[in-house]
């Protein structure tokens, strides 16, 4: 059998395959031309990541398809219950990436309070004229510890990030519609562990309460941060999103950034991928990355692995 890992796959994920009787094709296929090369050369398995979208039209057009993997949490590029209901097998992998994307917050987060974005920006093209001006506009950092990180999404990720955020002596709070409760298991390098117990909050709650908020849904109708919820946010909140593009309206949020009521932004994703709009690249306030929230050595080789075994498993057990 064929996998087509169009988005690409890690060199683990790839030797995991060929022993298991694959042979794994890394061409990089264009969108339009999916359906063709899936068809022309009888692949059965497509496994894709988040720039390869495989909606009803691939769907209906590959009658030879029998697993479509995402490499990843989200599933919104994949039209799931169709091609389940196709007799297609729809697979992903929710854990191999939350670490990963925790501490990608954390960077946003870090990124915020130092300024870091803005010096990083400033430093090449000022530091040997203006070093005296630039040391005092980046004077007045925050500590994050002793600071409420409010959590908007309390899954495996929402989850790691409580965990590094409980390290560093943050107070966590966190709302989510799907869980009530949580236990938190913070380990140590040694051994050692502590167990933290949480219940969650109404969603506005976390929003009043919070010095910083971070986001952690799946991409959905409407905002789940608007200008609204930015009114009733604290002075000087600071905001990340590594989830979805489109959770926060991006007018709202140059909005909030411009008057003050947001001290900065760290963002992942965007409302327009893969073209940002100018304001939001250009804002001295937001640090920028690329949708990489899982692009780690570490995060790609656990990807790879547990999808080369979810599709050994199922083509064992149902001989797909």
């Amino acid at each position: 059998m064929k996998v087509l890992a169009n988005d690409g796959i890690s060199k683990s994920g790839i030797e995991a395959l060929e022993k298991g009787g694959f042979e794994v094709i890394t061409t990089k296929v264009a969108q339009e031309q999916v359906a063709n090369y899936v068809n022309a050369n009888n692949i059965s398995v497509v496994l894709v990541r988040s720039a390869t979208k495989v909606r009803k039209d691939i769907i209906d057009a590959c009658p030879g398809l029998k697993i479509i993997g995402r490499g990843g949490v989200g599933m919104d590029n994949i039209d799931v219950d169709y091609a389940r209901s196709k007799g297609i097998h729809v697979i992903n992998t929710p854990a191999s990436s939350s670490e990963s994307v925790a501490e990608l917050v954390f960077a946003h987060l870090f990124t915020g309070v130092r300024f870091l974005h803005d010096a990083n920006r400033n430093m090449p093209l000022e530091g040997d004229t203006n070093f005296d001006g630039l040391k005092k506009a980046y004077a007045n950092g925050i500590e994050l510890r002793g600071k409420t990180l409010g959590i908007i999404g309390f899954g495996r990720i929402g989850q790691a990030v409580a965990k590094m955020a409980l390290g560093l002596g943050m107070k966590v709070i966190a709302a989510d519609k799907f869980v009530d409760k949580a236990e938190v298991k913070v380990d140590f390098y040694n051994g050692q562990f502590i167990n933290v117990e949480f219940e969650t909050e109404p969603l506005e709650d976390v929003i009043k309460h919070s010095d910083f908020i971070t986001l952690h849904v799946p991409a959905q109708e409407g905002y789940v941060i608007g200008k609204e919820e930015f009114e009733l946010m604290k002075d000087g909140v600071g905001i990340v999103n590594c989830a979805r593009g489109g959770v926060i309206d991006e007018v709202a949020l140059v909005e909030a950034l411009d008057n003050d009521k947001v001290l900065f932004a760290g963002l992942d994703v965007f409302e327009n991928e893969p073209t940002p709009e100018i304001q939001i690249l250009m804002h001295t306030k937001i640090s920028l990355t690329p949708h990489i929230g899982a692009a780690t050595l570490e995060a790609q080789d656990r990807i790879g692995t547990e999808l080369a075994e979810q599709i050994i498993s199922l083509m064992k057990s149902e001989k797909v």
